[in-house]
């Protein structure tokens, strides 16, 4: 036991939630508000102009991250409460079926049976539900839907993502702006994707020509769609 105290562990998995949302969130309000100024900027549009443009991107982004999040994230939460209401219901009404097949997911992991009906008793002893709901329901203090978390944490890093390419439009000047915020903002991908990648343990190559390759793409195409309409014009 003392050992034990001796070397605690932090694992990655816990930072899952807010992760997914942060990087969801910057990575959007990158691609999306660099290819908006970028598009705008192609087809002949001033600074001023741009930059409306770019903070109405900005607003509608942040506010379309969060709705979106918490609708999605809120559906997610909806139906593991309806599995845990479900589980209840059977652990009130068939005790002896739940506390089998609790026992059978320890078998089948590799328990023995008498084992696992031991495990399968004292588990459902001290927290039948908790028991049920993680391991055979697969949820779990850490796993478990936030709706709000979500949907603020990627209004804020949209928010946040976005303002680097806006930054760029006022320290750049006009005449290289669709260059200068499309190489500013690939710089600003990669960075991303090297801290998403840190704080989740991930390949911090992978992460990083991942998110640069789909942010090029995004850019290089409203540029051209852009120029095609401002030459129209």
């Amino acid at each position: 036991m003392p050992r034990l105290h001796a070397h605690p562990e932090s694992h990655l998995v816990s930072r899952i939630g807010w992760l997914r949302a942060a990087v969801l969130g910057a990575n959007d309000g990158i691609v999306s508000t660099a290819s908006l100024i970028v598009g705008v900027a192609a087809a002949g549009s001033g600074r001023p102009e741009v930059m409306i443009a770019g903070m109405a991107g900005l607003v509608a982004g942040a506010m379309s991250m969060a709705a979106g999040e918490y609708v999605s994230v809120s559906s997610q939460s909806d139906t593991e409460q309806a599995d845990l209401a479900r589980e209840r219901a059977e652990l009130a009404t068939q005790p002896e079926a739940e506390r089998e097949e609790l026992a059978h997911i320890y078998i089948d992991r590799g328990v023995s049976p008498e084992l696992a009906y031991q495990v399968a008793d004292q588990l459902m002893s001290k927290d039948a539900l908790g028991a049920h709901a993680r391991d055979e329901l697969g949820i779990s203090e850490v796993t478990t839907a936030r709706p709000i978390q979500a949907a603020l944490t990627s209004a804020a890093t949209f928010a946040v993502g976005a303002a680097l390419p806006l930054l760029m439009v006022l320290l750049l000047p006009t005449a290289i702006l669709v260059v200068g915020v499309s190489m500013a903002s690939l710089l600003f991908l990669a960075l991303l994707g090297a801290v998403g990648a840190r704080a989740g343990g991930a390949n911090l190559a992978r992460a990083t020509l991942r998110v640069t390759f789909w942010g090029a793409l995004a850019m290089a195409l409203t540029a051209g769609i852009g120029a095609l309409f401002g030459v129209v014009a």
